[in-house]
């Protein structure tokens, strides 16, 4: 049985009361730090946060999901390129940042550090969720986090010893997602077939039956990720990414 974290992650939502001490989070954060990044201009930064209070003022970014303020450390990595900016400035050079392309390029180098730092969590025995609601209002935990032009939060994990043991969350196989050489589409019979396992798995008909839907891509589309509310977010964030000087 595979027992490195790459293949044996789980989201953990439940957490231990127990705290982590500053050792461990130094080398969860060198992890993230030394990532991979474009140009070495590391464009992010890391909010840690392990105030009860700050916890709950985050809290209704995310929709009030319980293990923001449970878990012992909120870790927000942001798209930084006011840091970059400032030294640029203070240098006598042009750099601009405010466009597309270098906030696409700093997305992903925040992405790495979230993922490193991810990895290096369960290495040292704790667990990690990655929570997807970030982007959503980002205007919201820009306010609490008191986040400069320039900054933008785009990922969040929650850290703590884990208090739960859940089951591997299952995964489409290599061959709907690796492409040899060139693209190869899809065929209607080969979405149907890529995708039998996941329809067949109990919790996820569950899902669709307390839905009262057809089938697992409704609960997609209809339930969890419904066309206005992805449109509507869409909106949020891009008014907050102008209003933020990214764009």
């Amino acid at each position: 049985m595979q027992t490195n974290p790459l293949y044996t992650h789980k989201s953990i939502r439940k957490y231990k009361q127990q705290p982590i001490d500053d050792e461990t989070i130094n080398k969860i954060v060198d992890a993230g730090i030394r990532g991979s990044n474009t140009g070495n201009m590391q464009l992010y930064s890391i909010v840690l946060t392990t105030s009860d209070d700050v916890k709950r003022e985050l809290a209704p970014a995310h929709f009030n999901q319980p293990m923001v303020t449970s878990a012992p450390l909120v870790a927000t990595v942001c798209v930084d390129v006011n840091r970059m900016s400032k030294w640029c400035k203070v240098s006598n050079a042009d750099l601009a940042f405010n466009n597309l392309e270098s906030f696409i390029t700093a997305s992903i180098d925040a992405t790495i550090v979230a993922q490193n730092m991810a990895l290096a969590a369960e290495e040292e025995g704790l667990g990690i969720c990655y929570i997807g609601t970030t982007t959503y209002n980002p205007d919201m935990i820009i306010d609490v986090l008191k986040l400069p032009k320039g900054v933008f939060p785009l990922v969040t994990l929650t850290i703590g010893y884990p208090d739960e043991t859940p089951a591997l969350t299952e995964r489409l196989p290599a061959a709907a997602i690796v492409h040899k050489d060139r693209y190869a589409d899809y065929s209607d019979s080969d979405i149907k077939a890529l995708h039998a396992e996941k329809e067949a798995n109990p919790l996820n008909k569950k899902f669709v039956e307390e839905n009262h839907k057809e089938n697992l891509a409704q609960v997609f589309a209809e339930i969890r990720y419904p066309r206005q509310t992805s449109e509507a977010f869409s909106e949020r964030l891009v008014e907050t990414l102008k209003k933020q000087g990214l764009m």
